[in-house]
């Protein structure tokens, strides 16, 4: 009978890291990327319409009858409304009361 035993080698704690740091080179890499990179404040977020009612409580009736009289500026893209959250902001800071 031959012998087919196969030999088991454990790495060392020096080889693992060699494997390990370019791995780590590139993700300090990505994170100092990713970290400088400005924000893009083009872009907008909107609220829909359930947003608003669990937002601030308001029913879908209140929410039509601000849209059809100009309280809430809105963007309809097919049958969905748009409400962009600066510009509801602006509203909210515009009315604000303070005492």
């Amino acid at each position: 009978m031959s012998d087919h035993s196969q030999e088991i080698t454990i790495p060392t704690i020096k080889a693992i890291e060699s494997l390990l740091e370019p791995i780590l080179l590139k993700l300090d890499s990505i994170k100092n990327c990713t970290s400088q990179a400005p924000l893009n404040s083009k872009t907008n977020k909107y609220y829909r319409n359930s947003d608003l009612k669990n937002l601030f409580g308001i029913s879908s009736n209140t929410i039509i009858k601000y849209r059809e009289t100009g309280v809430l500026p809105y963007t309809k893209l097919g049958d969905v409304y748009l409400y962009e959250v600066k510009a509801i902001n602006d509203i909210l800071n515009n009315n604000k009361i303070s005492l």
